[in-house]
C-alpha cells in the first residue's frame, strides 16, 4: 500500500528536508524527509549504455555535444545523493564500445594486464556499488574485456553467461561472473540509527551474443534465456538472506509476450518471483516516458513500473541517470519495499526553438581522469584508418546513383550478412536501403560531403552518416520495394515531355526520406505524377514512376521475400513509407550504421565508393530538368554515374544552377 502517494504526489516533487554540511539547504526526497524510526529511505541511481562516450564530445563530428557524457551525469550523482539519506550507484552494461574513444582502446592503444581503461578511470571516481555486462562488451574479444573489467573497483555480476555448453540446471552453469552479489548496506533510518540492509544484484545481457560476436565467443562461451537464469537463482539469493533483490538487465521492455532466449526480456524478467525493482537499458530508450510504451501490457509508463514493480531505463551516453527510490520498512529481522518512486532525469533540455540547454556541468573529476584518452581519441579520429580509392561528395545525391550513399549500402549489406548468417534468413536475397543527409537545402550550399580520394579518417564518417541510427532489417515482399521507391520517388516534381529547364526537386520533400535501394536495378518515371505525397499517403493509385525494377537481371517478382537492411528510424516507420513498419523488422542491430561503417572502412583498408549506377531516370528525349547543389559540385558533374549534367549558372543563395538532360 502507498504511504504517500494518494494525499502527497512525490513522482516529481522533492521537499525541504535539512542542512548540507556545508550549511546550505538540501532538498530531500520525501522518503528522506519523512521516513519513520522503522522506516529507511535507499536511493538506486542507474547508467546504462554509457558506449565509452565519458565526456560530451561527438568525436565523429569532433566537437563538443551536450547531451551525451559520463561527465555530465556524473554532476547529477552528486546532487542526487544529497537528496537521499542513503544511496548506491549502478552500471548497466555496454560500457566499452560505440564511440571513437573505445576503437582507440582497442584498435590503437590496446588493454595489457594491468593496464586501466578510461572508463574503468571515470567509473572508478564515481564509486560504483555493482555492474553488469552489456553486448558491446564483447566487441573486442573476451581477452580485452576481460584486462579492462580488472579495473572495476566494484563487482560485477551476470547469471546467464556460461563458460561452455548449459548445464541441465542453470544453478550448475560453469559461470564467467557471479551470478549475483549481496551487499550489506549500511543505512540510517528516519531517527537517524544505522542499520544494515542486504540488497542483492543479480545481472542478466542478451542471450544474442553469440549471434552479434560469434567470432568472439563461438566454442568459448554460451548464454542461457534470462527468465530461466532468474528463476533459478533469485530464490538462491534469498535462501542466502537478501533483503531485496534489485534486477540489473542490459535487456529492454518487449510486450509481445515472453518467447525463449528472448532479447528484451525485462518486462517478463520483473515477472519473476523474489525480484523487488529492475534496472532495464540495451534499447537507448527512456523509462518511464510517454508514448514508446503505450498499450504495453504489464508497464505503466507514468508511474515506471513493469509487472507493478519499479523499474527506470535511463536512455544512453549519459543522457540520463535513472532513478529508483525505495521507502522500506523493517518486518522483524528484514526490510521489505512500502513505498517507492522512478525517474529518467535527463542532463540537458530543448527550448522551445529546440536548442539544447545542458542542465548539468561537467565533474571536473571526470575530465581530469579521462584527459589524456580524450586527447589521444581526438588524435585517432583526425588520423587516417583506411583508405578511399574514389571521392566521397554529395552534390548530386538526389539526381543519380552517388558514392556518399554507395558506401553506406556497401556497409549495410557487408554487415548484415555476418549478422543473419546462423538464422533463418541467411540464404533470403538481401537489399540495402540508404539516403543522403548531407544534400544542401537549409544546410546551405556548403552543406554537402565532400571526401577526397585517400586517406579517410574516423571523423568523415560523420559527413557519410549524420544521426546516430542503429541498423534494423525488415523482411518485405518485391511489391513493398516498389511501393518503396515509389515513395522515395516522390521528392521529384512531375516533368512533362518535352519541357525546358522544369524545376526537378520538391525543397518540402525531406532528404533524409530518399532512400536508394541496392541490390536491384530500376528506373524512375518522372512524366507519371507522384504516387504519394510526402506524408506517405497515396494521392495516385493509378501511377508509379518505378519502371524496369529487376532483380538479379530479371523483373522483379511483386510476391517474392527479401531482407532489406536499413535503420531503426526507417524499420519503425519513419517517414510514413507505405507497408514498412516495424511489424517487418526481423533483425535489430546491437550498432550504430556509423559504427559499422567505421568497421567496414577498418575492415577493407581501402573502400571503392563508386556508385553502381543501379539506378537512372527513364530517357525523355528533349526534356531537361534543373536543380539546385553547391557549387563545388562542378568539379564532379562531368563523372556521375547515369546522369547527364551540364552548368547552368549561378542559383540562389550561393548555391549553383544545374541543368539535367533527360
Amino acid at each position: 500500500m502507498s504511504l504517500f502517494h494518494d494525499s502527497h504526489p512525490i513522482s516529481r516533487r522533492y521537499l525541504l528536508g535539512g542542512l548540507a554540511a556545508t550549511g546550505a539547504l538540501v532538498v530531500l526526497h520525501p522518503f528522506s524527509a519523512r521516513a519513520a524510526a522503522n522506516q529507511a529511505h535507499l536511493r538506486l541511481m542507474e547508467t546504462t549504455d554509457i558506449h565509452v562516450n565519458l565526456l560530451p564530445y561527438d568525436y565523429y563530428a569532433d566537437k563538443p555535444n551536450d547531451t551525451l557524457g559520463l561527465s555530465r551525469t556524473a554532476s547529477w550523482i552528486d546532487k542526487i545523493r544529497t537528496e537521499a539519506t542513503n544511496s548506491m550507484l549502478i552500471d548497466n552494461g555496454d560500457l566499452l564500445q560505440g564511440s571513437p574513444m573505445g576503437d582507440y582502446m582497442a584498435y590503437k592503444k590496446g588493454m595489457k594486464a594491468g593496464d586501466v581503461h578510461p572508463v574503468m578511470k571515470a567509473m572508478n571516481v564515481l564509486g560504483y556499488d555493482c555492474g553488469t555486462l552489456g553486448n558491446h562488451e564483447f566487441n573486442y574479444g573476451l581477452d580485452f574485456m576481460f584486462n579492462t573489467l580488472a579495473g572495476a573497483k566494484f563487482p560485477i555480476v551476470c547469471a546467464n553467461l556460461t563458460k561452455g555448453q548449459l548445464a541441465s540446471d542453470p544453478k550448475q552453469d560453469d559461470l564467467y561472473f557471479k551470478p549475483f552479489i549481496i551487499l550489506d548496506k549500511k543505512i540510517k533510518d528516519g531517527s537517524g540509527q544505522e542499520n544494515t540492509v542486504k540488497v542483492g544484484f543479480i545481472g542478466f545481457l542478451p542471450p544474442q551474443i553469440m549471434v552479434w560476436d560469434a567470432k568472439n565467443l563461438e566454442g568459448k562461451a554460451q548464454t542461457r534465456d534470462i527468465v530461466e537464469a532468474a528463476k533459478a537463482w533469485v530464490p538462491v539469493m534469498k535462501e542466502q538472506g537478501a533483503d531485496i533483490v534489485i534486477a540489473l538487465s542490459h535487456s529492454g521492455i518487449d510486450g509481445s509476450g515472453p518467447s525463449d532466449r528472448m532479447e528484451n526480456a525485462s518486462l517478463y524478467l520483473a515477472g519473476v518471483d523474489g525480484i523487488d525493482a529492475i534496472f532495464t537499458g540495451h534499447q537507448h530508450l527512456v523509462f518511464p516516458g510517454p508514448k514508446t510504451w503505450d498499450g504495453i501490457k504489464g508497464a505503466d509508463p507514468v508511474k515506471g513500473t513493469l509487472m507493478g514493480k519499479p523499474a527506470v531505463m535511463a536512455g544512453f551516453w549519459g543522457s540520463h541517470m535513472g532513478l529508483i527510490d525505495l521507502l522500506l520498512e523493517k518486518d522483524g529481522k528484514s526490510w521489505k519495499i512500502v513505498d517507492f518512486t522512478s525517474e529518467a532525469r535527463p542532463i540537458y533540455h530543448r527550448d522551445e526553438a529546440r536548442k539544447v540547454i545542458a542542465d548539468v556541468k561537467d565533474k571536473p573529476e571526470i575530465v581530469a581522469a579521462v584527459e589524456k584518452e580524450h586527447e589521444a581519441t581526438l588524435a585517432y579520429v583526425r588520423t587516417p584508418v583506411g583508405k578511399t580509392s574514389a571521392p566521397l561528395y554529395s552534390y548530386f545525391a538526389l539526381v543519380a546513383d552517388d558514392p556518399s550513399v554507395q558506401i553506406v549500402s556497401n556497409a549495410q549489406l557487408w554487415y548484415i550478412k555476418t549478422m543473419l548468417k546462423e538464422t533463418k534468413y541467411k540464404d533470403y536475397p538481401l537489399l540495402s536501403a540508404a539516403a543522403p543527409f548531407k544534400s544542401g537545402g537549409r544546410g546551405g550550399p556548403d552543406y554537402y560531403t565532400d571526401v577526397p580520394a585517400g586517406d579517410i579518417a574516423i571523423k568523415n564518417v560523420s559527413d557519410l552518416y549524420l544521426y546516430p541510427n542503429t541498423v534494423q532489417a525488415v523482411l518485405v515482399t518485391g511489391e513493398d520495394v516498389k511501393d518503396w521507391l515509389d515513395m522515395s520517388a516522390g521528392i521529384f516534381h512531375e516533368v512533362k515531355p518535352g519541357a525546358k529547364d522544369a524545376p526537378l526537386i520538391n525543397p518540402s520533400f525531406p532528404s533524409y526520406n530518399y532512400d536508394v535501394i541496392d541490390g536491384v536495378t530500376y528506373e524512375i518515371d518522372l512524366s507519371q505524377p507522384a504516387r504519394y505525397d510526402e506524408d506517405g499517403k497515396l494521392i495516385h493509385a493509378d501511377a508509379s514512376r518505378i519502371k524496369n525494377l529487376s532483380y538479379q537481371g530479371k523483373p522483379i517478382d511483386l510476391k517474392q521475400q527479401f531482407v532489406v537492411v536499413t535503420n531503426n528510424y526507417r524499420a519503425g516507420g519513419g517517414g510514413n513509407f507505405p507497408g514498412i513498419n516495424a511489424s517487418k523488422v526481423i533483425f535489430v542491430g546491437p550498432d550504430t550504421n556509423r559504427d559499422v561503417i567505421v568497421r567496414y572502412i577498418v575492415s577493407e583498408g581501402t573502400i571503392n565508393p563508386s556508385a553502381d549506377g543501379n539506378w537512372h531516370f527513364a530517357p525523355m528525349p528533349g526534356t531537361t530538368a534543373v536543380f539546385e547543389t553547391g557549387p563545388k559540385g562542378r568539379a564532379f558533374a562531368g563523372k556521375v554515374v547515369g546522369a547527364k549534367i551540364e552548368d547552368a549558372g549561378d542559383g540562389a543563395n550561393g548555391f549553383a544552377k544545374y541543368r539535367l538532360l533527360l
